[in-house]
């Protein structure tokens, strides 16, 4: 789990708070931590991974590049994964060598590498959980601002910047300031700590305070881009507007789960460090209630990879391509944000659901449409379905597509057969 009380463990004169919920069933906290981990770190993988079939952009045209937003996604989950590595091998090293980690409590000590690892190991998950944050708020203001026409995929650079050059800086910075003059006599008292726990949850209400604002304010965007195309809001307008409003609800959902029983755990700490005893009887229920948090953490924390790829592309199956053959372009797994559902043939239906990806190079897509609008026949364009492009700068398109589901393979319309025919190529 990701916590600034663990830097804090740090210090050899760590707050009684610190000092509680750490020393509290170390082992068994231990093999939570690895246990949620592991799963978070397996399933992540096997979702990003490409598949054989069944994951595939439903794009028109090959472009060259990925998406903008489809690279953000992926980092994020890059992100969450060696952040879960960090947690196994800090767990590990925590649990199996507890001679080598019990020397972290010992002032004044000649032996440097507990402590360098205690602090090592605990900025090296701060930090990749820290740019997942700062990554996620990212993707929803590049989400607002490409249905703004105001951002393309020369923005991936300047998103580079901004997060792994905020995430170190504050991770430095809230370290220096903690372990302040030196790790083996940290200052006493609660005042030199206040700047390292600002600086990690910072990102995390900014995302959990920004993001939901963002995201309404690019639906309500989605939807009116709908109405204007042609004038009405259809059945088709309505559904995609909602799809897209739920994947975002859903992108929150999993934020929120995994993060605020932190928030709430910390203050629950910072209740009992500004008592004179924390062993005080009445203080018995906040105990409780943070040693429950403290442990509920230790789950869902390394979970977020696992579930943000959930809310990202929902389940994409185990039939995982490990061939090192190229790809087309449009057959990246992680690019899709598509849901699917079993189809009555076997497999999954890449149609069913909706997309919301940002494609590069508009100038290509539009030469492309243009050409192929006269040769495309039937089996090229799903008829049932409402696909809007939305120019941002010269590099950059959105495309929103949705397509209704196949509801029978054996008695299907003329369209309907074509799509399924499509989608067979």
């Amino acid at each position: 789990m990701a916590s600034p009380r663990l830097e804090t463990f740090c210090c050899p004169n760590r707050d009684p708070a610190t000092e509680f919920v750490i020393t509290f069933q170390p082992v068994f906290f231990g093999a939570i931590c690895i246990g949620s981990a592991a799963v978070s770190l397996i399933f992540s993988i096997i979702q990003i991974l490409p598949k054989r079939r069944g994951y595939r952009r439903l794009g028109q045209y090959p472009l060259p590049k990925p998406a903008s937003s489809s690279r953000i996604l992926f980092i994020i989950s890059v992100c969450d994964i060696l952040g879960c590595l960090g947690i196994i091998l800090r767990s590990s090293i925590w649990l199996g060598l507890p001679n080598f980690i019990s020397q972290i409590s010992v002032a004044n000590n000649s032996n440097v590498w507990p402590e360098v690892f205690c602090v090592g190991s605990a900025m090296w998950i701060q930090l990749f959980f820290s740019a997942s944050f700062w990554w996620t708020f990212c993707y929803a203001v590049d989400v607002f601002l490409v249905v703004k026409r105001s951002a393309g995929i020369s923005t991936i650079v300047l998103y580079h910047m901004i997060t792994w050059g905020l995430a170190v800086l504050l991770c430095v910075e809230g370290a220096a300031m903690l372990y302040y003059p030196s790790i083996s006599s940290c200052e006493e008292g609660l005042q030199h700590a206040i700047p390292h726990y600002i600086t990690t949850y910072a990102p995390m209400l900014l995302v959990i305070i920004v993001n939901p604002v963002l995201f309404a304010r690019t639906v309500a965007a989605v939807k009116s881009l709908l109405k204007g195309r042609q004038g009405i809001y259809t059945e088709n307008e309505r559904r995609l507007g909602t799809e897209i409003q739920i994947r975002f609800f859903k992108i929150m959902l999993v934020f929120f789960i995994c993060w605020v029983p932190n928030l709430i755990n910390e203050g629950l700490l910072f209740y009992l460090e500004m008592q004179e005893d924390i062993e005080s009887n009445n203080l018995k229920n906040i105990r409780n209630a943070a040693l429950i948090t403290w442990f509920i953490m230790a789950i869902l924390n390394p979970m977020q990879g696992f579930l943000n790829t959930l809310a990202f592309h929902g389940w994409t199956g185990l039939d995982v391509d490990l061939s090192l053959q190229p790809r087309g372009r449009g057959e990246l797994g992680w690019d899709s944000a598509s849901t699917s559902v079993p189809t009555p043939g076997g497999g999954y239906n890449p149609v069913v659901g909706s997309t919301l990806f940002y494609q590069g190079h508009v100038q290509e897509a539009k030469k492309s449409m243009a050409g192929n609008g006269q040769q495309q026949g039937p089996q090229q364009q799903p008829s049932d379905g409402t696909s809007v492009v939305s120019e941002g700068s010269e590099s950059s398109t959105i495309e929103i597509h949705i397509s209704s589901e196949l509801r029978d393979y054996e008695d299907v319309d003329a369209d309907g057969e074509s799509l399924e025919n499509s989608m067979k190529r």
